[in-house]
């Protein structure tokens, strides 16, 4: 008798919707945060209130990012892969923006 092969097939997976938009904001506070760092250094360290604003709105997204991305981590059926990297990289960055802070404050 021979042996029957078996063939499995799994559905593809669709990304986490909300690890999608958690890693957008990774991407979106990195990006203001190396904005920022530019401004800071043509301007001499003396950005002043817009630099401010602009950090405290990126730390809101970084925030919220991970937050989102921890969220996403509940939805069945779905790839969390980019749950994963959103997490990660807007818990980093929510470290980094604190240390920033911090020490602006000190």
């Amino acid at each position: 008798m021979a042996k029957k092969k078996y063939k499995y097939a799994f559905a593809r997976q669709k990304h986490s919707q909300k690890g999608v938009i958690s890693t957008v904001f990774a991407g979106v506070s990195l990006g203001l945060f190396g904005i920022a760092s530019v401004c800071s250094l043509i301007f001499h360290g003396k950005g002043g209130m817009y630099l401010g604003a602009m950090g405290l709105a990126a730390m809101a997204l970084s925030v919220y990012g991970f937050v989102l991305g921890l969220r996403s981590f509940s939805q069945k059926n779905r790839n969390q892969l980019y749950c994963k990297i959103g997490a990660v990289a807007n818990g980093s960055l929510m470290v980094l923006w604190l240390a920033l802070f911090f020490v602006g404050i000190s």
